[in-house]
């Protein structure tokens, strides 16, 4: 729906937990479920500190049939979508008057809910982008058409979008970023293991299933989906690795939007733009050139019908969750049970909501901030925040491995993170969009377009440095490199990770590393290369840059050693950034607790728990989860995030202070020796 962010704007998503120091006056503390009880005696806290905190919570909490992995971020998410649910009820028996943000929600709820008109409509409401696939007689009339598609955010082949500019963060430019594929990562194409030979077979067959509901003989679908696949995989095999795509200076290639001609001409990019409706760039920033320079041969080399049914069935299956149910059921056999391990599918009410909110975002989440957001949340974020500000700055300038140049402009970069809590100052304006009650695809498609249209009106003009990234209805939060921010929104600032008359301790091992966390990203092996005002540009000295590498090697080597299934192993390269951001974050925050409870004296204990217990206890708590082995093998191949379990065990054995607190020993199996351990921020 909303048009998606391709480029590393978003650094990182992260479950979010909020905490607040504890008020004076208050002498009943609100506290999470976890006390000494509930904490698994049978395993040593250093051997497994993740199911020594989450064993018990785990045997209680058993992954629901509809979801690949159950932890608080989706207890959470359940919580905030049966608020939803009361605000898309109270739309739909509101105002009507045309134009409304109210008619807007309850209609495109509606429309979704309304089955019976689905299963009547079939494909009559997509024929019109079938029907141009269809006539489609010459390169000219693809590259016309393909453009057409990512006016619908269809998107073959590559995503079209505007971004700020990598290196003047003030202005917006174009982008193209490689695209296409219907599984979810390049490697499911090209790798053997028992993993992706299957999932490959369940895609043929998803493709067999929806080319046949539309229409084709048993023996088109089957010769169709076949060519559907080995061109996908030509695809693949052009297309950069996660790993590649992670290095910011690989993908900053500008040119001018006129010599897309000359440098890629296997794209006829006037015909191109054409379809797309808007004109070409002045400039463009080309991600992926190896991957665009080999479109020309694929353009060459296969013929038109080819082509059709490539764009044909990536047509069906980007707007399959919005057509008649045998389209819905065929994309989550795939997508959802293949691929994630879900057992069933969610209840439609969750799934249409999501949709509607992810199309009227910010008017849904004015509606939510309105009644579910307190001021006083915000406020409290507010210090937070600034308590770990200090805490970074005091981590900074205690580094031993940096040098006094670096840790001037470290400091200055940090001062300059802006922090946005909540909601936007300003929200956005959705009286262009047109919302109908009858037909949820055609509903699907005018969102589509009217963001489509939002993103391209920013090319070429300044940075709006107000605007949000994600709703205030989700449950997220990111740091943006160019923007040099961090963004918390509003429905993750609620219980039940946000304790507002909570212990310190626990609000600083949740909420605290979280901020730091945020914070740590804008100094990770990525984005370290941008400097305080959002630009790719060197501020390292070329021997600090060098220790850095040194340092995050070990912890990449760290992380390749940890088991998923069978053989295979985390990828310590991919999830780098979110591992030096984790351990970043609990440096941090600790520091910062530290520094808050200076003048309190002795802290007493609760639940039979200390201080500094509890500050660990509550960051491997808030990663509680149980997942499913497919979901596993999935996010371990496309994923930058670590496992939960790896979160917390990854992260605390290069945490001094949790040798200290719970007095670890060589025999411990967390344990490594001080020289072995990883100290970055």
């Amino acid at each position: 729906m909303s048009y998606p962010i391709i480029k590393s704007t978003v650094i990182a998503l992260v479950i979010l937990f909020t905490g607040c120091s504890q008020p004076e006056n208050k002498t009943q503390l609100q506290k999470p479920d976890f006390k000494k009880e509930t904490l698994t005696q049978s395993i040593q806290p250093g051997d497994d500190f993740f199911r020594y905190v989450n064993t018990n919570w785990m045997d209680s909490n058993p992954i629901p049939d509809d979801k690949s992995r159950f932890g608080w971020f989706d207890i959470l998410l359940e919580n905030n979508r049966n608020k939803l649910k009361t605000l898309f009820a109270e739309a739909a028996k509101g105002s009507k008057e045309k134009g409304s943000v109210a008619q807007k929600i309850g209609d495109f709820y509606a429309s979704g809910m309304d089955t019976l008109a689905i299963e009547k409509e079939g494909l009559a409401n997509i024929q019109f982008i079938l029907d141009q696939i269809t006539q489609i007689n010459s390169p000219i009339e693809l590259a016309k058409t393909i453009g057409y598609m990512h006016s619908l955010q269809l998107n073959p082949l590559f995503y079209y979008y505007a971004s700020a500019d990598e290196k003047n963060s003030t202005i917006n430019i174009a982008g193209i970023y490689q695209g296409g594929l219907g599984l979810p990562d390049r490697d499911y194409y090209l790798e053997d293991d028992d993993a992706s030979i299957e999932i490959r077979a369940a895609y043929h067959a998803y493709l067999e299933k929806v080319l046949s509901f539309s229409g084709e003989d048993e023996a088109s679908s089957e010769v169709n989906a076949k060519q559907i696949i080995t061109f996908e995989k030509l695809l693949a095999e052009a297309s950069y690795t996660r790993l590649k795509n992670r290095d910011p200076h690989l993908t900053y290639n500008k040119i001018k939007g006129e010599e897309l001609n000359t440098e890629y001409p296997g794209i006829n990019w006037n015909a191109y733009f054409e379809g797309l409706g808007h004109e070409t760039p002045k400039e463009v920033n080309v991600n992926q050139t190896a991957y665009l320079k080999e479109l020309e041969n694929l353009i060459s080399n296969q013929d038109l019908n080819t082509w059709k049914s490539y764009l044909k069935a990536l047509t069906i299956r980007s707007l399959s969750a919005y057509l008649s149910s045998s389209y819905v059921n065929a994309h989550f056999e795939l997508y959802g049970k293949v691929i994630q391990g879900k057992e069933m599918m969610e209840p439609r009410w969750k799934l249409v909501q999501g949709v509607t909110g992810n199309a009227l975002g910010e008017a849904v989440g004015q509606l939510f901030v309105e009644r579910y957001f307190p001021p006083e949340a915000k406020q409290r974020m507010e210090v937070l925040v600034e308590n770990l500000r200090i805490g970074f700055a005091q981590r900074i300038d205690q580094l031993e491995w940096m040098s006094a140049d670096t840790k001037i402009a470290a400091k200055d970069k940090l001062n300059a993170i802006k922090v946005k809590i909540g909601y936007p100052n300003k929200w956005r304006d959705y009286s262009g969009l047109d919302i109908e009650p009858n037909s949820y695809v055609s509903n699907v498609l005018a969102s589509n377009r009217f963001d489509f249209a939002y993103s391209m009106n920013k090319i070429g003009k300044p940075v709006d440095t107000e605007e949000w990234h994600m709703f205030p209805q989700m449950v997220n939060a990111y740091y943006s490199p160019t923007g040099n921010e961090v963004v918390f929104p509003a429905a993750i600032l609620q219980p039940p990770f946000f304790y507002l008359d909570g212990d310190d301790a626990v609000n600083y091992g949740a909420i605290g590393v979280v901020i730091g966390h945020e914070m740590t990203h804008g100094f990770d092996d990525q984005g370290a290369k941008y400097d305080k005002h959002g630009n790719l540009s060197t501020w390292w000295t070329a021997e600090d840059s060098a220790k850095f590498a040194t340092r995050t090697q070990v912890l990449v080597e760290q992380f390749n050693q940890y088991q998923i299934k069978d053989t295979v192993y985390a990828n310590g390269e991919l999830t780098l950034g979110e591992n030096i951001a984790d351990l970043g974050g609990l440096n941090i925050s600790y520091a910062a607790y530290q520094t808050a409870i200076k003048d309190k004296g002795d802290i007493v204990d609760i639940d039979g728990l200390n201080h500094k217990q509890r500050f660990m206890i509550s960051y491997a708590n808030i990663w509680a989860q149980n997942i499913r082995d497919k979901e596993k093998l999935r996010r371990t191949k496309t994923d930058v995030h670590s496992l939960g379990e790896f979160r917390v065990n990854g992260a605390l054995r290069n945490f001094d202070a949790f040798y200290k607190t719970y007095e670890l020993t060589e025999n411990s199996q967390m344990f490594l020796n001080k020289e072995s351990r990883v100290n970055i921020w």
